[in-house]
């Protein structure tokens, strides 16, 4: 059965907005792991504008399910994730001025950083994934790093203003599941997805994990974080 993992980051961009303890985003995992989800995902970025490292470590010690870091390749980080663990480590692209992570890690033009960080983080017994765009070249790439899983950008098919667009962006999205999934790979796929279009993405043969944060935390501002991950659960099923 498809898996939902919960990004929690945007908890922490509320607590932020006031610069105090609440909402506390490992309360936040508790309930998103009591309502269902599968994995927590979140992502200490360089500039640590939400989650913190005592965030991390924090929820490194109550997380029951998986524990999922998405994470840049700066050195600081790394160390930070050798030393603490997560059960997966997703390598992204992050650039200081973006709102939120744009479009996927280029593994063709880093390979040779993101080999390294992907052995210093696999000796550790931390599981890696890449999240890339759904292109040949990238799963290539990742198969030369040394990944163990790829996560597949949405984005484009979430971003697209007609149904020509949308159409195919999902074929490019199936395409690039079918061919990482002959690779060997184990295939995730998020980013921007809504209860509105994550029907189609739900039905790619193969999809192990979907990690969505933004619109079901915005859809719990309305209704709570438990009820918005079980609509979540059920338009994915």
């Amino acid at each position: 059965m498809l898996k939902l993992g919960v990004n929690i980051d945007h908890v922490a961009t509320l607590r932020q907005a006031r610069g105090g303890r609440e909402p506390d985003p490992v309360r936040a995992a508790i309930v998103c792991e009591e309502a269902g989800c599968d994995s927590i995902v979140c992502h200490l970025r360089e500039d640590r504008r939400h989650i913190k490292e005592e965030d991390v470590l924090k929820l490194r010690s109550v997380v029951r399910t998986r524990l999922n870091l998405e994470m840049s390749v700066a050195a600081d980080i790394v160390a930070f994730a050798c030393s603490m663990r997560p059960d997966q480590a997703t390598l992204v692209p992050e650039r200081r001025q973006e709102l939120t992570t744009e479009g996927g890690l280029d593994v063709v033009r880093g390979r040779a950083r993101i080999k390294r960080v992907v052995g210093m983080l696999r000796a550790q017994g931390i599981e890696v994934s890449l999240f890339i765009n759904p292109v040949k070249a990238q799963v290539d790439a990742s198969v030369a790093v040394g990944a163990e899983i790829i996560e597949l950008h949405t984005g484009e098919y979430a971003n697209a203003k007609t149904k020509d667009a949308r159409r195919r962006e999902l074929r490019r999205l199936r395409d690039a599941a079918a061919y990482a999934l002959s690779a060997g790979f184990e295939v995730n796929a998020g980013h921007g997805l809504t209860c509105e279009n994550v029907r189609d993405i739900a039905r790619i043969r193969g999809l192990h994990e979907l990690n969505i944060g933004h619109s079901i935390i915005a859809r719990a501002v309305f209704i709570g974080i438990g009820p918005a991950i079980q609509e979540m659960m059920r338009a994915m099923r």
